[in-house]
């Protein structure tokens, strides 16, 4: 393979057959501003300063050194456990111009989940940070294969000093002899056994995703800031905070944290975003934190919503609220970012909107036939960056990825109009803050619990008609219910996620079940969550 060469862009038509055949990625997120003369332009905002193009080119040529240095071959994988920072930028587009691929994991995940990512990916180098260090302290050295742990913000004994590491490497690196179809990047999603499953993205994947959603909603230029609610290790983060700004040239606020309603807000009168991404969850917090100030919105052109349907009722508020135009969108980790969008000046309040330009998209029925208009049917979409499939998951892919086409599992209408209105999951599923929630995963917990008989958890609707986890618990004979709730609540929040642990726990004397004694979910689904 030959070097891939420098592009002239825009490449029209824009078409998997006109993009070259050695091509990385990196090279039109990074390298192209700095050959256009943008190097001193802002990239990166956070804290501690800002970081240029020209600084940016620079240090993801030094990870790009750092990943080689420490043995990592093009193709194997980098794990990520870091905080929304520069250095994971540096990191992430540094793996992928040396070749290898980067897989940022959840930072909100327990020890358990990390161990199962680094077995599962067959990572040969970890990167983390001294915060999150102790969730896998005690996991990285037992990985087979695992050649080093990299820590930023001060390195452990027996872990290399990111710091250092990185300063020492050289500050120029061509661009490895990528092919547009070699592995990019993975990142893991749940799956409906509780169980994560990793996305393999390819260099070619996010180039169009990324620039029909900046052309034709966002309208992007090299002036546009972003700021986002979702972290970076998530489809949607990514997308907004690191693919969007670096591909038009613009700037993105990055904040370590995970911000609070009122963060957000100082957050934006201070970096001054001109474009704001976040969930229906986030924007509903939003909206009751405002009714005790002011904020000022007034650098903000658009706000983006997407991760979990949108109701209604949520977006008339926000736009009686801040008179911000709110664009509701759908994406997917498998397609890599939104597909489904409404446009500026013709929102369709408790839409998901119109297909992209370069998607395709289709709704059937069980018999695989097409529905009429209004009528329920499966989603399925195809597009040029879709992901090759799930690693290590041979069933899952076969069934998810037919042919071109990829099932979604959403369930949806589309109006005479073209706009895609949400009906629900064809699996249990549950969208949670914007992430998947495996009911699976958090009926396991609830049973470790020595109360607990059975239980079931389904989606719930609180008070903004956002879904989130009702666990029915029926408690072993003698057990004594006062508390339980709480306790049950307590007890999952040790061992998951904060978005994972019921938001609610019914105490039951019996679950709803079929003849054969399968557990009928849509009569709890039927009942009315606790407000």
């Amino acid at each position: 393979m030959t070097k891939p060469a420098k592009l002239a862009w825009p490449i029209e038509p824009l078409e998997y057959q006109t993009l070259p055949d050695a091509f990385n990625i990196v090279s039109l997120l990074v390298d192209r501003h700095l050959e256009a003369g943008a190097g001193e332009r802002e990239a990166l905002l956070h804290p501690g300063g800002s970081v240029t193009y020209q600084d940016l080119w620079e240090a993801v040529n030094r990870a790009a050194h750092l990943v080689r240095t420490l043995g990592v071959e093009p193709e194997q994988r980098v794990l990520l456990l870091l905080p929304d920072s520069p250095e994971f930028v540096y990191l992430f587009l540094g793996a992928m111009k040396a070749g290898a691929v980067p897989v940022p994991v959840n930072t909100l995940a327990a020890a358990d989940e990390h161990e199962y990512c680094l077995r599962d990916s067959r990572a040969k180098l970890l990167v983390t940070h001294a915060s999150l260090y102790e969730k896998v302290e005690g996991v990285w050295q037992g990985i087979p294969g695992l050649r080093a742990s990299v820590v930023v913000g001060g390195a452990p004994a027996g872990c290399l000093a990111f710091e250092t590491l990185h300063a020492a490497q050289p500050a120029f690196f061509d661009p490895a002899a990528t092919h547009k179809d070699d592995m990019a990047y993975w990142l893991y999603s749940s799956g409906t056994t509780g169980q994560p499953k990793a996305v393999v993205h390819l260099h070619h994947d996010m180039v169009f995703c990324i620039d029909s959603y900046a052309r034709h909603v966002l309208a992007m230029t090299a002036e546009d800031r972003t700021f986002a609610v979702p972290r970076l290790f998530f489809s949607y983060g990514l997308g907004c905070s690191l693919y969007l700004p670096l591909w038009c040239g613009g700037s993105a606020v990055l904040l370590p944290e995970r911000p609070s309603p009122a963060g957000v807000f100082e957050a934006i009168e201070r970096y001054r975003p001109t474009l704001f991404f976040s969930v229906p969850t986030s924007y509903a917090a939003l909206l009751r934190e405002a009714e005790g100030r002011d904020p000022d919105l007034s650098s903000l052109r658009l706000a983006i919503s997407a991760g979990e349907p949108l109701p209604a009722p949520l977006y008339l508020r926000w736009m009686d609220r801040f008179g911000v135009e709110l664009l509701d969108g759908l994406g997917a980790t498998e397609v890599g970012f939104i597909y489904i969008s409404n446009r500026p000046g013709a929102v369709r309040p408790g839409s998901s909107g119109q297909l992209l330009p370069g998607y395709e998209a289709r709704i059937l029925d069980g018999e695989g036939r097409e529905v009429g208009p209004d009528e329920v049917g499966d989603l399925w979409m195809k597009g040029e960056s879709v992901a090759a499939g799930y690693w290590n998951q041979h069933p899952k892919t076969r069934a998810t990825f037919v042919g071109e086409w990829y099932w979604t599992g959403d369930r949806y209408t589309r109006d005479a109009d073209g706009c895609y209105f949400y009906q629900g999951r064809a699996d249990d599923l549950l969208r949670v803050g914007g992430q998947w929630v495996s009911p699976l995963e958090v009926e396991s917990a609830l049973l470790e619990h020595r109360a607990v008989a059975e239980c079931a958890v389904v989606g719930g609707m609180d008070a903004d008609g956002l879904e989130k986890p009702h666990a029915y618990v029926v408690p072993r004979p003698g057990e004594v219910t006062d508390g339980l709730e709480e306790t049950l609540r307590a007890h999952v929040q040790a061992r998951l996620a904060p978005f994972k642990v019921p938001r609610w726990v019914s105490v039951v004397a019996e679950l709803p079940k079929t003849a054969t004694g399968k557990i009928q979910r849509f009569k709890l689904r039927g009942i009315d969550a606790p407000r």
